[in-house]
């Protein structure tokens, strides 16, 4: 894949995400890169498809994403809600996550105790090594 093929794809990616916040769609992002995996992240997001499910919304999109960098706080998700910070989760189980779907993803009040930051990421900077 080349570079522009790259940017290609993360510029359709931000346009994506900019229509979802401007029609108000909630974004859930379950994290699992190998680590997420490996620690549990596919049950992460079968039991919020599972309680998805059983409130019917519409309102909310779940996705999955890569690695977020954080290997022992995995399992983890990613609450993006328009207009607010965005909430990362770690060290999440099945009953946690369905606690943070009622609380925070449908009744706006994040579960801080699962909460591990809040806030975008600064981007790293690549130090070079002589």
């Amino acid at each position: 894949m080349t570079m522009d093929e790259l940017k290609q794809i993360k510029e359709k990616y931000i346009d994506e995400r900019r229509k979802e916040i401007e029609e108000g769609y909630i974004s859930v992002d379950v994290h699992m890169g190998t680590c997420g995996i490996a620690s549990g992240a596919k049950n992460i997001h079968q039991a919020l498809l599972e309680e998805m499910g059983k409130a019917a919304v519409t309102n909310v999109k779940l996705k999955i994403t890569g690695c977020a960098g954080l290997c022992s706080m995995e399992p983890m998700i990613t609450v993006l809600i328009p207009g607010e910070s965005p909430v990362k989760y770690g060290k999440l189980d099945s009953k946690k996550v369905r606690e943070i779907f009622y609380s925070h993803i449908l009744g706006g009040h994040p579960k801080v105790e699962y909460a591990i930051g809040h806030g975008l990421e600064s981007p790293q900077k690549r130090v070079e090594i002589e």
